[in-house]
């Protein structure tokens, strides 16, 4: 397999990444040792989801695959739920693609 499993619930897929994505649904309070650093999740996140590794302000890039998945429209916390309420994503946009990532 590609990638690792941190903590049997989180799966990062390159080591740039900066979400790794729930392989179970996860609680509230979980904690996941991410390098050392503990990373305590600050909400539910169901199965197949995302979890902020690290912090990522407004306008950041969010990585996950070793590639640009999307953008953070707020900032984020460390072991907070990443989807649509607060990231917007790059990934099949043209729009973005023609300008290198950014917004026309």
């Amino acid at each position: 397999m590609k990638g690792r499993v941190l903590d049997d619930a989180l799966l990062q897929l390159s080591t740039s990444d900066n979400v790794g994505t729930t392989v179970d649904d996860l609680s509230e309070g979980t904690k996941i040792d991410s390098d050392g650093r503990d990373v305590v999740l600050v909400e539910d996140v169901p199965f197949g989801h995302k979890v902020a590794l690290e912090s990522v302000e407004a306008g950041e890039n969010v990585r996950k695959y070793g590639e640009i998945i999307g953008t953070a429209t707020q900032p984020i916390d460390v072991g907070e739920w990443v989807h649509t309420h607060n990231c917007e994503s790059t990934r099949g946009r043209g729009d973005r693609a023609a300008t290198g990532g950014e917004t026309a």
